[in-house]
């Protein structure tokens, strides 16, 4: 069964520049996984889970350098990661800018997870991709950690080196890329993936810090977890039609690409699921409607627009299909 879960679609950017650095052409890497360049630009967007499996075994077959993923260090901006990438820049410490990636990782991806071990040696950020023992979860591995290695000495400065590295990975034939990029020894065939920092690195007050900034940033990142703490196909269509509704009715192929994915793909797991795409627009209308019709300063016909109807008899039609009476009936007895 494919996964449900989903990556933030702004992090693929830095999958596109990576694999280009390995000579890769990124365009046609994105066009055989189905995925579109407008996706990338939405900073809304999310992709499947499962196409980032896909994307990194494909990497794997046409990448010969087993430590290829390493380089992702490389491909970072903080745009990349959304308001979490700010966020970050602007943390008081290394320990306040991990522990939020810890709170709010799901905001990035739903399948893997960041931890935080606090021991007498010092911070451990455990990283678990959620693929088991699936050898894609080496590659992945890498690209996260090097990514927040990379991170860590953008704040801090450029000398800093992790204390320990454990990964899960079997010894490579070559271990010089993992010790080089760490700057410290590394235990292949450990029992999880993470890297050990120091107290006196992890809490020193950082130069980049902005306390007010960061507490912005924070509440902004609370909102978006909760609105985002079920992430399934259903929640995030109707997340996207809650958006767009107002503005008009986007058709099922504007709501497929904005989750990432073809229409056909979309369609097709929607009927996995016992649903079409009229039943999902149907059901959060209903919703919507009938919050709108408790709010008693709002008009019928005001509704009607909200909900992407174009005239007033089309909204009370549907209301009528979906509850047994009309818009005016509904809200007399609410109000009675």
């Amino acid at each position: 069964m494919l996964k449900q879960g989903s990556t933030l679609a702004s992090v693929w950017l830095i999958v596109l520049r990576l694999v280009e650095l390995h000579g890769l052409d990124p365009q046609q890497f994105m066009n055989e996984l189905g995925i579109r360049p407008e996706t990338l630009r939405d900073v809304r967007a999310r992709i499947s889970s499962h196409l980032a499996d896909v994307a990194f075994a494909k990497a794997m077959t046409l990448i010969p350098d087993p430590a290829f993923a390493l380089r992702a260090g490389e491909c970072w901006h903080p745009s990349n990661l959304g308001t979490m990438g700010f966020a970050w820049l602007s943390s008081r410490t290394l320990h306040t800018g991990l522990k939020r990636m810890e709170r709010f990782s799901r905001i990035i991806g739903t399948d893997f997870s960041y931890q935080l071990i606090e021991e007498p040696a010092g911070l451990w950020f455990v990283h678990n991709h959620g693929r088991g023992d699936d050898t894609i979860g080496y590659p992945m591995t890498d690209f996260t950690l090097s990514i927040l290695m990379t991170m860590c000495r953008t704040n801090f400065g450029q000398q800093l080196n992790a204390t320990e590295l454990h990964l899960r990975r079997p010894q490579p034939d070559n271990p010089a890329p993992w010790r080089d990029l760490f700057g410290c020894d590394v235990t292949f065939g450990a029992d999880r993936d993470c890297f050990l920092l120091d107290w006196d690195v992890v809490d020193m007050p950082l130069p980049t810090a902005n306390i007010p900034l960061a507490n912005t940033f924070d509440s902004i990142l609370a909102e978006q977890m909760a609105s985002f703490v079920d992430s399934d196909l259903i929640s995030r269509s109707k997340a996207y039609l809650l958006r767009e509704l107002t503005s008009g009715t986007p058709s099922a192929q504007e709501l497929a690409i904005a989750l990432g994915m073809s229409q056909r793909s979309f369609q097709r797991k929607l009927g996995e699921l016992g649903l079409t795409y009229q039943k999902v627009l149907d059901e959060i209308r209903h919703e919507l409607a009938r919050r709108y019709l408790d709010d008693p300063s709002k008009s019928v016909t005001e509704i009607a627009f909200l909900l992407g109807f174009s005239e007033q008899s089309a909204f009370t039609r549907a209301f009528r299909h979906w509850s047994g009476m009309s818009p005016s009936v509904y809200r007399g007895e609410k109000f009675a």
